[in-house]
């Protein structure tokens, strides 16, 4: 198998990626554009690795964070600051120098990794929707319902199922054999773009829709029910009143991050979608911005629930601060006024 050509070039290339026959177009930029480029990639890979490695050690280390739902958000950090630290890098040169000088091998591992962790962090923005929906929704049953052990099963599940599924896709020659005898493009070298991203857009569009359309329903339900609380509050006592107030607050977190998910993500899902019915005419500026774009996602959930609840921001300050070292930190009560 060889990296083929699928995403067109500009009308007026400048060079050629590889001197050999059969190379890919190569679009040049000035020094000055791709030197903004790389310092706002550069910027964008350290939001998304310190936030995400924030939220992980925040997670691991304060023990009144170990809670089933921040396991979850420990999980989906991780699987964020992995995209930083292992594929944006090679993403980030693909799309200044509009070639992919790697090889074979890195472009299939570069792909595989991308969609495992990019499907992860969708995954679990859905099983965080599902917990939020219990906890509103079901109060005096969710501590039973959803605990640290079903917590670790949806952990497993977000890893697992996109793991297997990219695997059979990327690592085994049947699919590949298959599409081929429905392509017509020439290939060419110096691009990653492997022979069956022309029906990638439909083969990822139900792992992507799917999540999408339970967080939107669960969200829906949730805002409901969170209006109906907000109507009887004055009817509770004042723990019950402080339990609803942050449950309500936790649902417009949630809502927050459900809102920022299909910004970020619809029309990256779209455009790949579209392009392969139409012969790939997005130009490779407008389909690397919705990449990029769809990356900027994981970038903004460390930020969401670092700015939304009280606990992550005292965690923050003394993960910043020189008590972080002292023991008694550890077990501080992040939740205390």
């Amino acid at each position: 198998m060889r990296a083929v050509f699928i995403q067109g070039a500009e009308e007026h290339p400048a060079a050629f990626c590889y001197q050999v026959n059969g190379s890919c177009p190569r679009t040049v930029h000035t020094l000055g554009i791709q030197l903004v480029i790389y310092l706002a990639c550069a910027a964008g890979m350290l939001i998304i690795v310190l936030g995400n490695l924030f939220v992980a050690f925040a997670v691991s280390y304060f023990k009144a964070l170990h809670t089933p739902t921040n396991f979850l958000l420990l999980s989906l950090a991780l699987a964020d600051m992995f995209l930083g630290l292992l594929v944006l890098p090679l993403s980030t040169i693909r799309s200044v120098e509009s070639c992919w000088f790697f090889g074979d091998f890195l472009c299939r591992l570069h792909t595989y990794l991308d969609t495992l962790f990019c499907l992860t962090s969708i995954f679990h923005l859905c099983f965080i929707s599902i917990d939020r929906h219990c906890a509103i929704c079901d109060p005096l049953l969710y501590p039973s319902k959803f605990t640290v052990r079903v917590a670790l099963r949806y952990i497993l599940a977000g890893w697992g199922v996109p793991a297997t599924y990219t695997s059979f896709f990327l690592y085994t020659d049947m699919v590949e054999t298959r599409l081929s005898q429905w392509l017509e493009e020439t290939p060419c070298v110096g691009t990653c773009q492997l022979l069956l991203n022309k029906f990638w857009g439909w083969l990822n569009f139900p792992l992507f829709f799917v999540p999408c359309l339970i967080m939107i329903s669960l969200y829906v339900k949730i805002f409901v029910v969170a209006t109906r609380q907000a109507q009887q509050i004055t009817t509770l006592s004042n723990s019950l009143a402080g339990a609803a107030k942050h449950e309500r607050k936790a649902a417009k977190t949630l809502g927050i991050a459900v809102g920022i998910y299909l910004l970020c993500w619809l029309p990256f899902t779209i455009d790949t979608m579209v392009n392969s019915l139409l012969h790939f005419i997005t130009p490779p500026l407008v389909f690397d911005i919705f990449i990029w774009f769809a990356y900027f996602n994981s970038a903004c959930n460390p930020i969401i629930y670092v700015f939304s609840y009280r606990s992550f921001r005292k965690a923050l300050k003394l993960t910043l601060s020189q008590k972080v070292f002292s023991p008694q930190t550890r077990t501080v009560d992040l939740y205390q006024e």
